[in-house]
């Protein structure tokens, strides 16, 4: 007789802003990661590069209250998803709203994924040294 052994769930990672009033859950079950290094990315982040991993945007959960959520962007299209109070960049709505790309750095707990490339580095900061062997990319790989 075969049996098939049922699908293991993902752990829930915990992720929060820098003064903690907006907090979620996401399922480690990411599809991808990478390190982006657009222009748009730059600024968001006042960094470098904005390292940020994939998923379905069901898998992730708010546990704020909407009143701390600020939404930078049309909320119909591509935005991002910011701390009203401390201003932190926690995830961006992507792919016709079918997708979040969640900042790693708001992690509270580690994923299991790692980034997978750079993205986006025809356009990266030129102060900026990529010391790395992950791959480069110009755009997003298909």
């Amino acid at each position: 007789m075969n049996t098939i052994a049922p699908s293991k769930p993902h752990a829930s990672l915990r992720g929060q802003c820098l003064c903690g009033a907006v907090r979620y859950r996401v399922n480690d079950a990411f599809g991808y990661a990478f390190n982006c290094h657009c222009s748009q990315c730059r600024r968001a982040t006042g960094a470098a590069f904005k390292p940020f991993a994939g998923i379905e945007r069901a898998q992730l959960r708010l546990e704020a209250d909407q009143a701390d959520v600020l939404v930078y962007g049309d909320p119909q299209a591509a935005h991002d998803i910011r701390c009203r109070q401390c201003g932190s960049l926690l995830y961006s709505v992507v792919r016709e709203g079918a997708f979040v790309h969640v900042t790693m750095g708001t992690l509270v707990d580690a994923p299991t994924i790692r980034p997978q490339g750079h993205l986006f580095v025809g356009s990266k900061a030129p102060w900026h040294d990529i010391t790395d062997t992950l791959p480069q990319y110009d755009t997003f790989p298909p």
